[in-house]
């Protein structure tokens, strides 16, 4: 396994893949690797890509420094676990590799305008500019013929989506499905930050999850039940909607659709989703 640490190391390894005639997978990460992680890199090895993994914290995602601070960096293990895993390249640049004027404002910005204005984007300001501008740059330093995201961020993988095909990046972006632990909650770096009770509380949200997606319901009925479940379980929820997965505008049609949540628990924020059907409701008058 390479680990490199510079633009240029990075930028030479990826072009040394792509003269050999294969084809660059790429895993952007922000470190505290998990099961879920390893998923993505079985899919690139299984896809037939080169793995290569990124390991960088953004600063520039973080609207919330005590989030920033707070946010897990075991990367002695991190390596450990790439290599297992049969990485073969991974990249953990520094902020100033990065972005050479943090903390001043960097003079460039990408923001993909619409499909983050709600959701996350509402409730954490600049969030998605952040993560726009450090994907554009990762895929340009790159040059990837595939990106694997996990489907727990869903409206990140969204964004993803548009950002490609507005700026004409030739990387194809695949969702991987949500990797659960054993009790059901979605894995996520910052679980390690929930005291036994607030992970049991938790527990409600992969429970509701599951009920809006064992049979057809109205938006209604979801948006009732799961936001009640969660304020049940002492959850602070942020939101709860079922939206379009494409454009991520509010859906209240038939047929398959997403409800996507987000909410607080013991200072920790947790985000899940489901793929749910809808009916219409009862249209009879009395």
């Amino acid at each position: 396994m390479r680990h490199l640490r510079t633009l240029p190391e990075w930028r030479a390894a990826t072009e040394e893949i792509r003269r050999s005639g294969r084809r660059v997978g790429l895993i952007p990460t922000m470190g505290a690797l998990h099961e879920g992680h390893r998923s993505l890199i079985d899919r690139a090895i299984a896809d037939g890509t080169v793995p290569c993994v990124t390991i960088f914290v953004n600063p520039r995602q973080f609207n919330d420094q005590a989030d920033l601070q707070a946010y897990p960096q075991p990367l002695d293990d991190d390596l450990a676990r790439c290599r297992e895993w049969g990485v073969e390249v991974v990249v953990t640049p520094s902020i100033h590799e990065m972005w050479p004027d943090y903390p001043l404002a960097t003079a460039t910005t990408v923001r993909v305008a619409g499909i983050t204005d709600e959701f996350e984007g509402a409730g954490r300001p600049g969030h998605f500019d952040g993560v726009a501008s450090v994907v554009t740059k990762i895929f340009a330093v790159t040059g990837p013929s595939t990106a694997y995201f996990g489907e727990k961020d869903f409206q990140q993988v969204a964004m993803v989506r548009r950002l490609v095909a507005d700026l004409g990046f030739d990387v194809d972006v695949v969702g991987c499905p949500t990797v659960r632990d054993f009790d059901g909650l979605a894995l996520s770096s910052r679980n390690r930050r929930l005291s036994a009770a607030g992970r049991t509380a938790a527990l409600a949200i992969p429970r509701a999850l599951e009920w809006a997606s064992a049979e057809p319901r109205t938006s209604g009925e979801i948006l009732r039940e799961v936001n009640e479940a969660l304020m049940r379980a002492g959850i602070a929820v942020a939101y709860v909607a079922v939206v379009d997965d494409v454009t991520m505008a509010p859906y209240d049609g038939v047929g398959a659709a997403r409800v996507i949540v987000a909410g607080t628990i013991e200072g920790v924020r947790l985000l899940d989703n489901a793929v749910v059907v809808l009916q219409r409701g009862d249209e009879t008058c009395c």
